[in-house]
């Protein structure tokens, strides 16, 4: 009951923030304001994330919001910028500019938390910050490695790797050249206690994360030990929302090298990675992840059995009929995935090809259109009852023959096969 109260405050806190921010500065409805400071009363000393920068995982003094509409601490964001990042590190959204504008509402009520709470505002200004690139150094990684041992500096040498290897991309590249730096990470006492730690957890899973982007990295990670994918794969279940994002993101990461794959693939990361497209609607960032860790999986042939056995065709098929979100990457795998039977079975059984001629119907991207032609395509020559299904489609909507006039060259090829076979098909009927 405990749990569930404080989830109940979050969540409540989080409509009057957002309520908050739609407030100019002078308009600030008191009345809201004194609402969510009580919330937050009721949250023990544990800032809220919404007050919480997404870099450093830190309260926030200056906060600002970018133009993905995103806050972060001004110090960090600023460094984050000043590195050459184009896209927001929380969205991946593309940054149309890179102006800065103060969130007076967040700022007012991280001050009104902590005086309730008699705690100090946090002194992160930019006279007072650390010079943090000048940290990014191979003895300063060796100490942290250290302090991550050790059980009374375990929790701050985590956020002080989150911190360096998010805003530092020298800082990633030390874990490739000093041997020990990443079998260290995932030493089994830490992990251990990570487990029952649950910032610690997020600290050490977004670190992970951030090294994982190198792509010096990525094979040395999984090379490290099965523990390594094992407790990635394990935080895709977590409760915290931002582990599980962090956890699928480096999965995303690592399962692009073709060393990867199978190691990732026979560890049990994919009924998981599974899960999170089935729970898509929840978490758009951790759907995208999931869908390109397991794209990029399937282009070894035993992974295609394990997604197939997994539930990955109707996991697919129900995020593009529902939510018509990922189409043309989702079909990608549908691609793949539609020469083994029991998948053809499971689309059938999810009126696949309705979803289908649904699509071509509608304004998807030329790919999008070329691989659902594609899938009818290999549909219709395995099975001769679903020809006659995709022959009465036709009839009715003509969808193939807008396809075979107006398509790309891949597409149009394939939609006249089908239509040949087709005709065929009619004439052998015919005669029987």
């Amino acid at each position: 009951m405990a749990i569930k109260a404080v989830a109940e405050l979050k969540k409540e806190l989080g409509k009057f923030v957002d309520a908050l921010v739609e407030e100019d500065e002078d308009d600030c409805n008191l009345e809201i304001t004194d609402y969510a400071i009580q919330s937050l009363c009721a949250l023990k000393d544990e800032p809220p994330q919404e007050f919480k920068c997404p870099i450093s995982g830190i309260l926030m003094k200056d906060p600002v919001v970018l133009a993905s509409g995103q806050t972060y601490e001004e110090t960090f964001i600023r460094q984050w910028l000043k590195d050459g990042h184009k896209k927001c590190p929380h969205t991946n959204q593309l940054l149309p500019h890179t102006l800065l504008i103060p969130n007076h509402s967040i700022k007012k009520m991280i001050i009104n938390w902590c005086k309730t709470r008699k705690i100090d505002i946090p002194i992160t200004s930019l006279d007072d910050d650390i010079n943090y690139t000048a940290k990014a150094n191979g003895k300063y990684l060796i100490e942290l490695l250290k302090k991550l041992s050790s059980s009374s500096q375990t929790t701050t040498a985590a956020k002080e790797l989150r911190l360096l290897t998010t805003i530092s991309p020298s800082f990633r590249s030390l874990f490739g050249e000093i041997n020990f730096a990443i079998p260290h990470l995932f030493n089994p006492v830490i992990i251990e206690k990570a487990y029952s730690d649950a910032r610690l957890h997020n600290d050490l899973i977004a670190t992970i994360l951030n090294i994982a982007t190198h792509e010096c990295n990525k094979r040395k990670i999984v090379e490290t030990g099965p523990l390594a994918v094992s407790f990635l794969t394990a935080s895709l279940r977590n409760e915290n929302i931002e582990t599980r994002r962090h956890a699928v993101a480096a999965l995303s990461e690592l399962s692009a090298v073709d060393a990867n794959k199978n190691v990732i693939g026979g560890s049990g990361a994919i009924g998981p990675l599974v899960e999170v497209m089935q729970d898509g609607h929840d978490d758009p960032l951790a759907l995208k992840d999931a869908v390109s860790a397991i794209s990029s999986l399937c282009a070894l042939v035993e992974n295609r059995e394990r997604v197939v056995s997994e539930g990955g065709v109707v996991a697919i098929l129900d995020r593009i009929i529902v939510d018509r979100v990922l189409v043309e990457e989702m079909l990608e795998i549908l691609g793949v995935l539609c020469g083994y039977e029991r998948a053809v079975d499971e689309m059938d059984e999810r009126g696949v090809l309705f979803c289908l001629f649904g699509l071509l119907g509608e304004e998807i991207s030329e790919r999008s259109k070329e691989i659902c032609v594609a899938i009818v395509y290999a549909l219709c020559f395995g099975d001769r009852t679903k020809l006659r299904k995709i022959s009465e489609m036709e009839n009715a909507y003509e969808t193939l023959c807008r396809v075979a006039r107006k398509g790309t060259s891949r597409a149009r090829r394939k939609a006249v096969g089908i239509l040949e076979r087709m005709n065929r098909f009619a004439f052998v009927a015919y005669t029987a």
